[in-house]
């Protein structure tokens, strides 16, 4: 399909401007296809010739202020309108649409729980082709009437209220004036929760079969969104500027979530079946956050181009954070965006991929350079360099910038310069200057410092910088208690501008036993520790009073593993010491995360897994012990999750599974049996009986998942060689199925059994790709890669595939990241 340039957007932008969309979709005309008719009025503002943009399985018939266009004439996704004069116009596209499996477009989904079907669209990028004709670009916005016939039974949602005319016929209110891609609708039987908040209809939607599950988690739910509406109409000057607000929680969605306005749809695992972690609720808070910001800032106030991607990311991530923060119970949500979220940020800016925030509009091309953009940079380290900006500009400066951005852009398109003339217009800083020094460069700084002793003087921090970023930032200084060596005692907290105009700063007193550079996480920066600073933290860490401070220090050390500063088993020795006495829960799943994931999967070696799988399940079980008292629920379900998924033998977790409970508690529920299932699965110590057996006791999209990736776990070569088969010879795997089966597939207890598949991987995903598109091409990268083949064959191999000139970009950007994280785990294993 062709990709729209940035070129060819201005043209077409210069040339026409669009009013309005009537679409009628029809949903009841089987499982397959769907019928779409569009009619779009639009004016030319001079002569000319442009094109509009549709992917049918069949091109019924089109025409142009009445007279037919030969649909024959349609080139892959774009039909030519050519002598068109000046004035207005209207075309009409009869077609029909295929639904899609793969979360593109209209994503059809039947719940094999009950056999009811969901529908549901997704039209973020462009793949609002797939569903009526349009031109597809985020500044040509218009306004869209949409009809739906659904099958009896069923409700409609839409970006606005949704209207039940009879006989299937549902109405969509009109919207205002918003970008292509953030048009939506969602049909099915849901069920649903229905509030009134502000005088808005509010709504909540769900699948029939979670139905129990989103009850009990309704009151929280909708708490969650009127504190975050309330605390948004106190930022913003601009009220809320849609007619309802919807929240649908859809199966197999490809993201977190999408903004759509007035209809905001999460992929449904939001709803949670299993018991679950206060921090994972918080997560789940802060999505919701995230998506109401963007009603303003995305949707309100649109991009003009995709070059400027961060300006919708980056803001909803900061201020869904801050805003939890402020208005919600959930007071520590920089503690998880710290140990977690920004951790996504640092990685990627240190790949080849990397990019500024705002990159050059030249970087940026054509939408499938775009898609390229969503990743760590644009939403963590963008967020993180707005909470710095925050620190530096004010928070009030700040938001009368953002409240005289939406008065100016308010349903229209912005660009970087229009946002930084709103902010500069309400401060005398130079942000002109800080855009270009923060927004325009890519990669991390790193912080040292190097600290002189006490003198009468008092003692001197002084940081080398390697990088050229200002940095406004908190140093912590912390003292051994006196009665207590074990404990720390905060002694100082001071902030200074980074690089230091005057020298190294002098404090009073003798020198501090920890400083903590970056102490409160306000900048993006790696920062290192000095060497006593070190020794202090490796006997003290889980001492510090602060978690977020905690959170800085663990960063450090997880920078200094992957930079090859820190041996591997000197961070899993200080998890062992410090971890059974951390408080702070997200503290304890990010380092456990990151020991398991990294260190026990890639940067060790064969011979030295086992002894750190050992290491994480002697954390688990301290957890354990410690938390038999009950008082700490979230803290022993991370601890037994972890147990299970690093165990070495199978019959302690068998035991578990036999009896449906951990000693102790928790009881096992849906995930528990599966995550101890397929434990299982790798170890060799159940078969495809017991997998089938589990699935007939939870036969839900969740357990058929579950049931996928066990399968494709057992250490058996048939096995092995049927889940290939319906990854990379089959094309009937939704994007959730085919996760599930590559999540399976790969083991590091495997090597041997698995080898002969990494060289497939490199010429089975590419033409895979070819066949499925960018969703599915994105998940083979990411899951189906051979990961836990660190070695240098695997490294060639994927080079060789990255020197071919035609892979589909989402799959190039994958590889190339991935061929980068094995670069550095051959660097650690041999450092």
């Amino acid at each position: 399909m062709s990709v729209l340039t940035r070129d060819e957007a201005q043209t077409r932008a210069q040339l026409i401007d669009v009013h309005r969309y009537t679409v009628a979709l029809d949903l009841t005309t089987g499982d397959e296809t769907f019928e779409s008719r569009a009619a779009i009025q639009f004016t030319a503002r001079a002569a000319g010739d442009t094109f509009v943009e549709l992917k049918p399985a069949l091109l019924r018939s089109v025409t142009l202020d009445g007279q037919p266009l030969d649909p024959h004439t349609l080139d892959q996704n774009r039909l030519a309108l050519t002598g068109l004069t000046e004035g207005e116009h209207e075309l009409r596209v009869d077609a029909t649409m295929r639904y899609s499996r793969t979360g593109e477009g209209m994503h059809r989904f039947t719940d094999p729980t009950d056999g009811e079907t969901y529908v549901y669209t997704q039209m973020f990028l462009e793949d609002v082709q797939r569903v009526f004709a349009v031109f597809d670009q985020p500044d040509l916005k218009a306004v869209f009437d949409l009809t739906v016939t659904a099958p009896e039974g069923w409700t409609v949602l839409g970006n606005g209220i949704a209207t039940d005319e009879g006989d299937g016929h549902w109405s969509i209110a009109p919207t205002p004036p918003i970008s292509t891609y953030l048009v939506a609708v969602a049909a099915g039987p849901w069920h649903s929760v229905r509030t009134e908040h502000a005088g808005l209809p509010f709504g909540i939607h769900c699948r029939r079969s979670l139905a129990p599950h989103l009850d009990a988690d309704a009151d929280e739910i909708l708490t969650i969104t009127r504190a975050c509406y309330d605390r948004y109409h106190e930022k913003f000057k601009e009220p809320y500027p849609f007619d309802s607000y919807d929240q649908a929680f859809v199966p197999e969605f490809n993201a977190g979530a999408m903004e759509n306005p007035g209809l905001v749809t999460f992929r449904d695992e939001f709803v949670y079946r299993s018991a679950v972690t206060d921090t994972e609720r918080q997560t789940r808070a802060m999505v919701i956050a995230h998506e109401m910001a963007h009603m303003w800032f995305g949707d309100l106030v649109t991009l003009t181009w995709w070059d400027d991607i961060w300006l919708n990311e980056s803001f909803a991530e900061y201020m869904g954070y801050q805003t939890l923060t402020e208005a919600t119970r959930h007071t520590d949500t920089w503690v998880a965006f710290g140990i977690d979220r920004k951790s996504w940020g640092y990685d990627a800016d240190q790949r080849p991929s990397t990019h500024p925030v705002a990159p050059d509009p030249d970087a940026v091309p054509d939408t499938a350079s775009a898609m390229l953009n969503f990743d760590g940079i644009s939403y963590a380290k963008g967020a993180s360099a707005l909470r710095q900006l925050v620190a530096w500009l004010g928070e009030k400066d700040f938001l009368a910038g953002i409240n005289t951005h939406f008065a100016r852009h308010k349903f229209g398109n912005a660009t970087l310069a229009d946002f930084i003339d709103s902010l500069a217009a309400s401060t005398d800083r130079d942000v002109h200057r800080w855009a270009e020094q923060w927004l325009r460069t890519s990669g991390v700084d790193t912080l040292t410092p190097t600290i002189g002793n006490g003198s009468e003087a008092g003692w001197t921090l002084d940081i080398a910088q390697r990088g050229n970023r200002p940095h406004r930032i908190a140093v912590g200084a912390y003292d051994r208690d006196l009665v207590d060596p074990g404990q720390l005692t905060p002694r100082d907290r001071f902030e200074i501008d980074i690089p230091q105009q005057d020298g190294p700063t002098v404090r009073p007193g003798r020198r501090p036993d920890l400083v903590v550079l970056n102490d409160g996480d306000l900048t993006y920066a790696k920062v290192r520790l000095d060497e006593r600073s070190w020794a202090t933290a490796l006997d003290s860490l889980s001492a510090i009073p602060d978690p977020l401070t905690r959170a800085v220090v663990w960063n450090a050390a997880r920078d200094m593993v992957r930079d090859g500063e820190l041996a591997p088993t000197a961070y899993l020795d200080a998890a062992r010491t410090h971890l059974p006495r951390e408080s702070d829960l997200a503290v304890v799943q990010g380092v456990l995360a990151f020991a398991a994931t990294q260190i026990a999967d890639r940067y060790l070696g064969p011979d030295d897994r086992p002894a750190a799988l050992a290491t994480l399940t002697s954390i688990c079980r301290a957890l354990i012990r410690r938390t038999e008292d009950g008082n700490a629920p979230g803290l022993r379900l991370t601890a037994v999750r972890h147990f299970i998924s690093a165990a070495t033998q199978p019959d302690g977790i068998q035991d578990w599974l036999n009896s449906d409970s951990v000693p102790g508690g928790p009881e096992l529920d849906p995930e528990l049996r599966w995550r101890i299932l397929y434990r299982l699965a790798v170890l060799g110590a159940v078969d495809d009986d017991a997998i089938a057996a589990e699935l007939t006791r939870d036969p839900s999209a969740t357990g058929r998942e579950g049931a996928a990736r066990c399968r494709a776990a057992l250490p058996d070569g048939d096995a092995k060689a049927a889940a290939w088969d319906r990854m990379f010879r089959t094309d009937d795997l939704s994007n959730y199925l085919f996760t599930a089966t590559a999540q399976g597939f790969w083991q590091p207890e495997q090597a041997d059994l698995v080898r002969r598949y990494v060289p497939r991987f490199y010429t089975d995903a590419v033409e895979l790709a070819d066949r499925r598109g960018p969703a599915i091409a994105e998940c083979a990268g990411r899951y189906a890669f051979p990961i836990h083949a660190a070695d240098e064959e695997s490294l060639r191999l994927g080079e060789e595939c990255l020197s071919a000139a035609d892979l589909l970009p989402a799959l190039r950007r994958k590889l190339v990241d991935q061929l980068d994280d094995l670069r550095r785990a051959l660097r650690v294993r041999e450092g």
